[in-house]
């Protein structure tokens, strides 16, 4: 059993209010747009972290992670990039992707706007925390956790704060 935090969009903002929120997950996914490597550095220092580049990052942060990460967690297989779309609107790539890996759980970051929808095309979960950060034109900052255990998904919690200017 595992506790997942999921974040995206933090444009260089990983304050005390989203260290609070994932205080007691055991692993965070960033499904891009970091800011920076320092950014990436610290939230990785404080739990591990999975994560993929964003529009945003360029440079170290392109040659430190991928455009889509695909890997499994307590025997469910995830996929994470940053622009994929969501059900019926898939990204060309991440519909690709989505083909091939057949996830269980797919992320995506980018719009800012949360989503979470079964897409019963693909039998997945799909995930899009919003924006945690607080650059951008949303004006609620949000993020999620939930516990992966087995076949189960659960606990799915949302946390949302108002963005500081």
């Amino acid at each position: 059993m595992k506790r997942i935090g999921v974040i995206s969009d933090t444009h260089s903002t990983f304050d005390e209010t989203l260290r609070q929120f994932l205080r007691d997950v055991d692993e965070i996914w960033h499904a891009g747009d970091f800011g920076s490597i320092e950014m990436a550095d610290q939230i990785a220092a404080y739990k591990p972290t999975r994560g993929v580049f964003g529009n945003i990052d360029g440079g170290v942060m392109r040659r430190s992670y991928r455009e889509f990460e695909f890997f499994e967690c307590e025997g469910k297989r995830v996929l994470m990039t940053h622009i994929g779309g969501y059900p019926n609107h898939y990204s060309p790539a991440a519909k690709r992707m989505i083909e091939e890996c057949r996830p269980d759980i797919f992320i995506a970051g980018h719009s800012h706007i949360l989503k979470v929808i079964f897409d019963p095309k693909y039998n997945l979960l799909h995930i899009n925390p919003g924006a945690a950060g607080c650059y951008g034109f949303h004006k609620v900052r949000t993020a999620i956790r939930f516990t992966i255990d087995g076949d189960d998904i659960r606990d799915m919690e949302i946390g949302e704060w108002p963005r500081m200017e």
